[in-house]
């Protein structure tokens, strides 16, 4: 344990100290007064046990060392549980979503998506952005910083291919960076490539607290093969839920060199990876199914090491202390200390 403000003693507790030497003085000087008088033959008015007046002088003192802690600013590292969430945003940021079939752009409806999830989120959820095209980039680290995560989504911009694998792979990372103790981790692609029918699924009760959140139009123009990424996060526990931005009739889009082609949105794809991580699928155009996204973060009681100042603690104990002595002095003594 330390202290804010240490001076505090300094000042403080040579009061104290002197306070007890002279209390210890006058109690003695009452106890030869006393013994003087009967020597004389005069008797006390009321014999007062002695152990009443220490006790009550030992609950001053410790309530006058309490506040002299308070005054310190005591602070404690202590073991403290709370529920942790973290939830990993993955932005399809390819060429892509700049297609109009969801007004006014795919990518506009897709952050709009996000920033309803945000809005959503309680304290406990720390959330991070990552965004993708034919790599992953982690964006923001999760944070619980909400004007930090809507300026971040905000600078994303849809450029070049699609690769969905990046973008599972690139949160794993940084899921795999928050928990640099946990085994197996996701850093990157596997040495083999594997068939997540293949990989046997984590049981429920074994779901890592962590979730991705991966918003796409789900068109695959870049390896490696998303199903890579999905058996990674597998192999993991992490749960991806995706959310489907465009739609199946899609629109005509722009690429370099005068071509034109014709962008969908591949709910087949985002379905798979949802049902094969154990997530769920949800379609960006429906505020209502979105919703369901919204209670589907799996939180985790977990204890983590955190400072804490104690000073409302002592503060509380020493009025405990000398309310105690109040009370007890009125009701042996007649008086109020």
């Amino acid at each position: 344990m330390r202290f804010e403000w240490p001076f505090a003693f300094a000042v403080a507790l040579p009061l104290l100290v002197i306070a007890g030497v002279l209390y210890a003085r006058v109690q003695r000087q009452r106890a030869l007064a006393a013994q003087r008088a009967a020597e004389l033959g005069f008797a006390p008015l009321r014999s007062i046990p002695r152990w009443r007046q220490r006790t009550v002088a030992l609950m001053m003192g410790l309530g006058l060392i309490g506040l002299v802690l308070a005054a310190a600013r005591p602070v404690a590292t202590l073991q403290l549980p709370r529920l942790r969430g973290i939830v990993l945003l993955v932005f399809d940021v390819s060429g892509s979503m700049a297609a109009d079939d969801v007004k006014p752009s795919r990518m506009d409806a897709a952050k709009s998506a996000a920033r309803a999830f945000i809005a959503s989120q309680p304290e406990t959820v720390e959330i991070g952005i990552v965004a993708f095209s034919e790599g992953g980039l982690t964006v923001q680290m999760p944070t619980t910083d909400k004007a930090a995560l809507f300026a971040a989504i905000d600078r994303l911009q849809p450029t070049r291919g699609t690769s969905l694998a990046s973008g599972i792979l690139g949160a794993l990372r940084v899921i795999d960076d928050l928990n640099s103790d946990v085994e197996g981790a996701a850093s990157g692609l596997p040495e083999e490539p594997q068939d997540p029918r293949d990989v046997l699924p984590p049981r429920p009760d074994r779901y890592a607290p962590e979730i991705i959140v991966l918003i796409s139009d789900g068109e695959n123009t870049a390896p490696p093969d998303p199903l890579e990424g999905v058996a990674a996060a597998i192999r993991r526990g992490v749960r991806v839920n995706t959310i489907g931005v465009g739609t199946p009739e899609g629109a005509l889009l722009q690429l370099e060199g005068g071509f034109t082609v014709v962008s969908r949105l591949d709910e087949t794809a985002l379905r798979q990876i949802a049902e094969l991580t154990g997530g769920r699928y949800y379609n960006a155009r429906s505020q209502e199914d979105l919703r369901g996204i919204y209670n589907n973060v799996g939180l985790q009681l977990v204890v983590e090491p955190q400072q804490t100042e104690l000073t409302a603690a002592f503060a509380a104990a020493a009025l405990l202390f000398l309310l105690t002595a109040g009370v007890l002095s009125t009701l042996w003594f007649g008086r109020f200390p």
